[in-house]
Order: structure tokens, then sequence, then C-alpha cells
């Protein structure tokens, strides 16, 4: 790469600009002074990178600081990658590659040994270490409170929140519940800005915000809005945040939901893929399943600090060998074994493994979405010793499935 064509950290100067260029890449417009005001509130100091050709801008990529919760209840530092965009007529000139890379050795020099991030096409990330790490599942379900079995559980009490509550409150819930699940985040004050913030305060966008409250208080709630129908009372309710602590506020906030007046359907995309509806229901069929997707796409920068990280369960002792060409430091043999992991070896040296992957295919494990049997059978690992496939089941294996349910 030519030093015109250098990544570099770009100015708070230069920071809408590249929102523009950004939108631009998803085929969106500029935002206004006011869109501008709250849409800034996600660009943390120091973290955005830019590429530049003739004076211009043409690639650049942000993340923020979070936190992910992984399985035995650790939670480690994360870079939030979001905004990642090249430039039209820039594209297949190795920008995208440079600024992966470059991102990457500022977040391991950061401490965070994840990074994480939404994938607007899914062939993108994989050849960056990326692997898909959590998934869910949209549904629509008719809205009628009634179709709830009678013995299914109720939870506590559901409340509306006034619109100068919305952010204030539910960013205070979300704080207390969100990282009780592996795959789980933190939400920075800038992304409930740019996020939520955004659609009530600027756009003024009608909203509907529940938060229900349980024995130990304020413990789940629903963002909602109306979509676009052909009349005024068969319009969906598009709900694309839910967080509950337990099944009882996940059913009670759901029977709020599909009991609101003059909607006809309820939908909401990546859910849980464990998210027991239908088991609430009297008539099952009343819940659709219309489509799973990938959730979170998962970077383990500093692989000897996240495997160590993670709890296992009990097994004999595994070797496994993970090669990441993008991040070599991170190659090696690791031997999981009494509940924790550690380095044991170079990649070729004297310690054989019995099972080998690479580093994003290790990401699609390591929060418990897939099963090491699975990713064998696919091809995504291989297993010079298929005896030691049950016991990487047995040591990866997780309580529940991982989710997240923070789109950035």
């Amino acid at each position: 790469m030519t030093a015109t064509l250098a990544v570099r950290p770009l100015e708070p100067g230069e920071l809408r600009a590249a929102l523009t260029l950004f939108a631009a890449a998803i085929h969106r417009g500029p935002v206004d002074d006011a869109g501008w005001a709250r849409s800034a509130e996600l660009y943390s100091p120091g973290r955005t990178f830019g590429v530049h050709a003739d004076g211009a801008l043409v690639a650049t990529a942000t993340s923020f600081p979070s936190e992910l919760a992984v399985p035995g209840g650790a939670v480690l530092p994360m870079a939030a990658v979001t905004r990642v965009g090249v430039r039209a007529d820039h594209t297949r000139r190795g920008l995208l590659t440079a600024m992966m890379r470059a991102q990457l050795e500022d977040a391991a020099e950061r401490g965070e040994p994840v990074a994480t991030l939404r994938a607007s096409e899914a062939r993108i990330y994989g050849r960056f270490g990326y692997g898909i790490a959590t998934r869910g599942r949209a549904v629509r379900v008719r809205a009628d409170a009634g179709l709830f079995r009678p013995d299914a559980p109720r939870g506590g009490s559901v409340r509306l929140l006034q619109r100068d509550e919305i952010v204030p409150v539910l960013r205070d819930v979300h704080e207390r519940i969100a990282l009780l699940r592996p795959g789980g985040i933190s939400r920075t004050d800038g992304w409930w800005s740019a996020s939520v913030g955004r659609r009530v305060d600027v756009e003024r966008e009608h909203v509907l915000a529940a938060v229900h409250t349980g024995p130990q208080g304020d413990d789940g709630f629903a963002i909602a809005y109306l979509g676009e129908a052909s009349g005024s009372t068969d319009r969906p309710l598009d709900v694309p945040d839910l967080h509950a602590a337990d099944i009882g506020a996940t059913a009670a906030l759901w029977r709020f939901l599909m009991g609101i007046d003059l909607v006809e359907g309820v939908r909401a995309r990546l859910r849980p893929l464990d998210e027991p509806l239908e088991l609430l229901l009297a008539d099952p069929r009343a819940c659709a399943v219309t489509g799973n997707e990938d959730e979170t796409w998962l970077r383990l920068v500093d692989v000897p600090s996240a495997l160590a990280a993670r709890s296992y369960g009990p097994a004999e002792p595994v070797l496994l060998a993970v090669h990441d060409p993008f991040l070599e430091a991170n190659a090696g043999v690791y031997r999981i074994a009494d509940g924790s992991a550690e380095r044991v070896g170079p990649s070729g040296g004297p310690v054989r493994p019995e099972l080998e992957c690479t580093v994003s295919a290790l990401a699609m494990a390591y929060l418990g979405d897939r099963r090491p049997s699975e990713l064998v059978a696919s091809g995504w690992w291989t297993a010079p010793d298929p005896a030691a496939v049950p016991r990487a089941d047995a040591a990866f294996a997780t309580a529940g499935t991982p989710w997240c349910g923070t789109y950035f």
C-alpha cells in the first residue's frame, strides 16, 4: 500500500465525513445537523480509522468500548466494531484488510481480548478471523393476548414510560441484566443516544417503551414501533429490542405487546434461539418463525486470554491447535483441562494436537453456539484424533444458548 493510501486514526473534525462515507456505502444519504449531533456520540476518541486518496476519505471503520459476557460469568473488555465502509470506486484494493488489521492491533494494544461486529454481508469478515458466535430468529405472532395458555407464567407488572424516561430507565435496566447471559454486551451512553435517543428525540417517532417489574425491581423491557401497513387497524408492531431477566418477565412483556389495540401482529428479529414463545401459547402455530440470522460475529483478538477467561465443563484434557494467519501471535496448541485453558506449544511443534481449527471457527464454539462435533462434521474443525471430539463437546458445553440482543 502506498503512503497516500495508508491507514491512520481520524481527527475529530473528520468524523462527520466518515459517517457520510459509511452511510453512502450502505446506500443512505447524509444526516442533518440534529442527526449528526446524536450519531456523533457513538464515536469514541482515537478509535476511528480512515484511508485517504487524492485528499478524500475513501474508507473508514470505527469501534467503541464495550464488554462481553462469556461462559462462566466473566466479562471481557471488547471492541464493538461498526460503521465500516469503503467508497464504491475504491473497493477490492486491500483497504478493508488494512483497516481491519489496524483496528485489531489497536484493540490488542488497548487490552481488549475480543472484538465483535454485525456483518452486512456474511462473506466479508471470516477472512479477518471473525466467526458467527450467536444467532437469532425472526418471529411473527398474532396480536391477541388471549392466545397465552392459562397456566403460562404471568410475571409481575408492566408499565409504559413517558418519552423523557425512555433512555435513562431502559439504560439502567439493560445494565443490570444484559451481562447475565453469555453473549450479552454492555451499551455505552453513545449507543443509547445514537440508536434510541435519535429515534425518540430527533426523528420524533411514536414509540412504545414498556418496563417489567418483578419481585427484585425492574428486570425487563421492550421497545416497539408501529410498522407500515395499508390500513389504520392492521399495522404490525415491530419490536427491535426486548430483554428480560427470566421467563416470567419474558412472558409478561410478550403478553403486553400482543394485547395492544389496533395492531394485527407483533414482529421481532434476532430473538434468542431458545426463547420459548411457542410454549407460552395455547396455539403454538400463532407464532411463526420467519427466519434465522447470524447475530454476533466474534473475533478472538487475544486467544490465550480469551480461552483462559471462560469456564469449561468437566472433561478429560483436550489438545486444540488454533491457526490465525491474520494475527500470527495467537497460533499455537492449547490444552483445555480442569475447567481452564492454556497454551502448551507452538503450531507445528512437539505437542501434537487432537483437534485443529482456525480462529474464526473457534469463535463459533467459544460462547457455546456450536458444538465442536458439529464443526468437525461440517469441516470447520478437523480431528486428527476423533476420540477427542466428545471430550471437546463436554468441555465447551454451556447451560444455555448465547445471545446478545444489541445491534450496532
